[in-house]
C-alpha cells in the first residue's frame, strides 16, 4: 500500500499523509482520519524509501538501566509507540544499573550511527555531562533532570513530600517511621524522593529519626535485607516507606519472615496469606511506582503513580522534533504524579 492509497481512503491529500508520517502539521480532523485508515490497514512506511529521501537511518538508540522493570517497560512502550508510528526503529541497550556501561552504550550508539538517543537516566556523572555536551547526535534524557540535554523528568520531590504527609498523618501514636532509600547519586529516586519525604513528615511535626533509615539496591532481594535489618533492630516501626515498589515488595517479604510464626495454619495455605501478613503485622509498607504485579498480590499498598509511559511518549516526540525539525530551544519538562491507595 502506498501513501497515495492511504490518502484516498482517508479522503485527504498525499501531502497531508506525508506530513502526518513525518511529524508535520495536520489538522486534528485529518489526523484522526489518517490515523484510522493506518490502523485499519496496518500500513507501515517504507524505511528504505524514507532513508533515501531524508538521509536518516530511522534508528533511535535507547539506553535503559534494566529490562526486568515494570516502570522501564512502561517508558519503553511509550517510546516505541511514537517511533513505530513515525517510521523509526528502536535499538535497546540494558546496562544493569551500571553508569559506566551507560557511557559505553551512548558512545556505541553515537558511532553506529543512530539519528538520536534516549537515555533513561539513573545517575548523571561527570562522564555523562561530557558526553551530553559533546554528542554528535541529539540526546533526550528521561527520568532525570539535567541542564546538559533536553529532559523529561518526574516531580520526585513533590511525590515524596505528599507521601511523607500521608505517612505522618497515619502514624501518629502508633510507632516510628522508617525509610528505605537508594544511593543519593541517583538525584531523582535517591535524593529528591527522600528529601521530599522528610519535608512532608516535618511539615506535619514528625521526624525521620537516626537509625530508622537504610539504603538498598533497586532489587526486591536488597529491599528484603534492608527491611529485615530494620525489623530485627527496631521493634516500634509502624510504617516502612520505600523509594520504589520493587524495594517495597522485598520489605513485605521481610514482614512475612518476621510474622511467619504468628500465621494460623488455616491461613498459611490459603490465598489470603499475604493480606493477613499486611493486616496483622502492625507494620505498614508504602512505595513509589504503582507496580501492577505488587498490586495484584497485595491488593495495593499506598504508593505513587508516575506517568512512565507518558514520559516515554514525550521523550520520543521531543527527540524526533530535534531530529526532523532541528528544534533548538532547550526543553525541560517536569511531569506530575498521583497518590494511589492512600487510604490503605
Amino acid at each position: 500500500m502506498t501513501i497515495k492509497e492511504i490518502a484516498q481512503l482517508a479522503g485527504v491529500s498525499s501531502a497531508a499523509v506525508s506530513r502526518y508520517l513525518n511529524g508535520g502539521y495536520v489538522s486534528d480532523e485529518k489526523k484522526e482520519q489518517i490515523k484510522k485508515v493506518i490502523e485499519e490497514t496496518g500500513y507501515q512506511p517504507s524505511a528504505q524509501a524514507r532513508i533515501l529521501r531524508t538521509k536518516r537511518a530511522c534508528l533511535v538508540g535507547v539506553v535503559v538501566p534494566k529490562i526486568n522493570s515494570e516502570s522501564i517497560s512502561r517508558v519503553t512502550a511509550g517510546i516505541e509507540q511514537v517511533l513505530s508510528r513515525r517510521g523509526y526503529q528502536m535499538l535497546l541497550a540494558s546496562t544493569d544499573n551500571q553508569p559506566a556501561k551507560e557511557i559505553t552504550y551512548l558512545k556505541l550508539f553515537e558511532s553506529y550511527p543512530v539519528d538520536g538517543i534516549v537515555l533513561i537516566g539513573t545517575m548523571i556523572t561527570g562522564e555523562h555531562k561530557k558526553f551530553l555536551k559533546e554528542s554528535k547526535v541529539p540526546v533526550v534524557v528521561v527520568g532525570q533532570y539535567t541542564k546538559y540535554a533536553n529532559c523529561i523528568y518526574h516531580d520526585d520531590y513533590g511525590a515524596g513530600k505528599a507521601m511523607g504527609k500521608i505517612v505522618a498523618d497515619s502514624v501518629r501514636g502508633k510507632g516510628k517511621v522508617a525509610y528505605i532509600g537508594v544511593t543519593r547519586e541517583d538525584k531523582a529516586v535517591g535524593a529528591a524522593r527522600e528529601d521530599g519525604f522528610r519535608a512532608g513528615l516535618r511539615a506535619e511535626g514528625v521526624e525521620l529519626e537516626e537509625g530508622y533509615t537504610r539504603k538498598s539496591q533497586f532489587t526486591m532481594e536488597s529491599g528484603y535485607q534492608a527491611a529485615l535489618d530494620l525489623l530485627e533492630k527496631k521493634k516500634d516501626i509502624a510504617i516502612i516507606s520505600c523509594a520504589t515498589d520493587t524495594i517495597a515488595a522485598g520489605a513485605i517479604e521481610a514482614l512475612h519472615a518476621c510474622s511467619e510464626e504468628r500465621i494460623p495454619q488455616s491461613i498459611q495455605n490459603s490465598g489470603t496469606r499475604m493480606k493477613y501478613i499486611l493486616d496483622s503485622s502492625g507494620t505498614r509498607i508504602t512505595g513509589f511506582g504503582d507496580n501492577q504485579f505488587l498490586k495484584a498480590v497485595t491488593g495495593g499498598i499506598p504508593t505513587v503513580h508516575f506517568g512512565y509511559k507518558t514520559s516515554g511518549i514525550r521523550g520520543a516526540e521531543l527527540l524526533l522534533d530535534v531530529i526532523e525539525r532541528g528544534e533548538k530551544i532547550p526543553i525541560e519538562m517536569k511531569l506530575g504524579f498521583q497518590l494511589v491507595n492512600e487510604d490503605k
